[in-house]
């Protein structure tokens, strides 16, 4: 206690500077753009700074209608398997309906068909088996499309440049996207809103899309439109999956943008075995519904990559690679809501929170100076070091401030001296009781220790529920709150100790100035 370590000292004094170093950026007009990227000012919420907020929601029913004409193949593959004829099969977003007209054939059809998935259940309506999934599989399927289609959008928001978006589910098949600092989210809600689905089909070249209006079209295929308004009839069941893409860049194909792309090591064995055994025919790739592209196979591709070439510029190239790169919506989204968020609210609230800061401080050293004198000076000072390192901790960490951030920073500044404020009331004890002012201080910072620790630790608690349970801005709350305890810890205990430490070795004071 009396004798100050110089490791100590060092370390706690370089704790701080940091802390001070950290939080310059702050207080730096233009940092974002002036400093380097390891020192930055702390990110403003969109309550603060401005922005956009985007409300989406999921189309559920489409995803559940791709998801059951897919099992259409499915379900012709193990009917054809198990021997079973059947009249037709038709989907919707409810289910499979297969007409069947055997009476023993549609009761042994029940067995293959519920093995295509987990979860199927089947009903029969007459003559027709009915198909669908039950309550538990379906909640369960909608549950994983919401959290896929949180995490493409996440994805495709981050390698557009938004700076520290927020995005999360709201209520039942909704995603609430905050996107501070964008006036204008136009781009944003055109790069969101598209489902990026590619898939590569065989085009079906045993018959033409006149013929297949006529009505000479296979079952296992379908008429779809191209790029350019020509029709193509490809074979329903994709040849390979757009799942399969790991990467996709822009290239140049005789000075023309264009996009690569490689698969995964299941998608370029596909990929090979596809072209392998179709050389001569050709080869749609199929993104939202749509041919971009349809070239002949020339040789067998297996290196596991290729090229898209078309009437790209630049930035639709780019687009498309972007897109590619961050996967497929497994559901469209609609747009809900849509509101913009001027700059002017957010400087008023950071004016409000500045204001309300600086007489909260006020306050606070008025009592520390009135109650406890020149250890209430003391104090002060490690206030303003927790300040800083707040502001450090908060940059380095590259956290978003919001409105309720502020109120935790402005809960910490009370909280901040309550540490004190025991060890003080400790010390004043201690000298009541009879001991030497040495003895006294030591025991201040020894014995009040269990006692700051203990409400310390359930404020931590606290903070920590809010952050599992809450999201946005009460997550914001709740990291301000940690970071504020764990910095009050500090400089409260070990910042105010160096100060008396050093005063006590330097005055060697007869009576406690508190």
């Amino acid at each position: 206690m009396y004798k100050l370590s110089l490791k100590r000292t060092i370390l706690v004094l370089a704790v701080c500077l940091l802390g001070v170093f950290y939080s310059v950026p702050n207080f730096i007009k233009d940092a974002k753009t002036t400093l380097p990227s390891w020192w930055q000012p702390v990110n403003l919420g969109l309550d603060l700074q401005g922005g956009s907020s985007l409300l989406l929601e999921v189309d559920l029913d489409a995803a559940l209608k791709d998801r059951m004409e897919n099992l259409e193949d499915s379900a012709r593959s193990a009917l054809r398997e198990a021997k079973i004829r059947y009249k037709s099969i038709g989907s919707n977003e409810k289910g499979l309906r297969v007409k069947i007209d055997n009476p023993n054939a549609r009761t042994k059809a029940h067995t293959p068909l519920r093995k295509m998935d987990e979860g199927l259940k089947i009903t029969e309506d007459g003559d027709t088996l009915v198909v669908m999934y039950d309550e538990q599989a379906l909640n369960t399927i909608k549950l994983k499309l919401v959290d896929q289609s949180i995490e493409i959008v996440r994805k495709r928001i981050d390698e557009f440049g938004t700076n520290e978006p927020s995005i999360q589910s709201q209520g039942y098949g909704r995603i609430l996207v905050q996107l501070p600092g964008i006036q204008n989210p136009e781009d944003v809600k055109a790069l969101i809103g598209k489902t990026a689905k590619m898939t590569f089909h065989l085009v079906d070249s045993s018959t033409t899309p006149t013929e297949a209006k006529r009505g000479k079209l296979k079952t296992s295929s379908r008429v779809i439109r191209g790029s350019l308004g020509e029709q193509y009839v490809i074979v329903k069941k994709p040849a390979v999956g757009g799942e399969t893409l790991t990467d996709a860049s822009v290239s140049f194909q005789d000075g023309s943008p264009a996009v690569s792309f490689k698969f995964n090591n299941l998608g370029a064995k596909k990929f090979g075995e596809v072209t392998r055994n179709n050389i001569g025919e050709q080869l749609a790739i199929v993104l939202d519904n749509e041919v971009i592209s349809a070239p002949t196979i020339q040789s067998a591709i297996t290196g596991g990559s290729g090229v898209i070439t078309g009437n790209y510029t630049a930035e639709t190239a780019q687009e498309l690679a972007l897109l590619l790169r961050s996967g497929a919506l497994p559901a469209p989204l609609n747009i809900l809501e849509e509101r913009t968020v001027g700059a002017g609210l957010g400087a008023d609230s950071i004016k409000a929170g500045i204001n309300a800061s600086i007489i909260g401080f006020a306050g606070v050293v008025v009592f520390l100076l009135v109650a406890y004198g020149l250890f209430g000076l003391f104090t002060t000072i490690t206030v303003f070091f927790n300040l800083f390192l707040m502001l450090g901790v908060l940059s380095l960490m590259g956290a978003t401030l919001t409105l309720p951030g502020i109120a935790g920073i402005i809960l910490t500044i009370g909280m901040a001296v309550d540490a004190n404020v025991l060890i003080f009331e400790r010390m004043r004890e201690e000298v009541k009781a009879g001991r030497s002012i040495r003895d006294a201080i030591e025991s201040g910072f020894t014995i009040a220790w269990g006692t700051i620790f203990d409400s310390n630790l359930t404020t931590l608690i606290a903070a920590a529920v809010l952050f599992y349970f809450g999201s946005g801005p009460v997550r914001g709350f709740a990291v301000t709150l940690t970071v504020g305890i764990v910095t009050s810890l500090f400089t409260s205990v070990t910042v105010t100790r160096l100060f008396i430490t050093a005063w006590y070795n330097k005055y060697k004071p007869k009576a406690l100035p508190i």
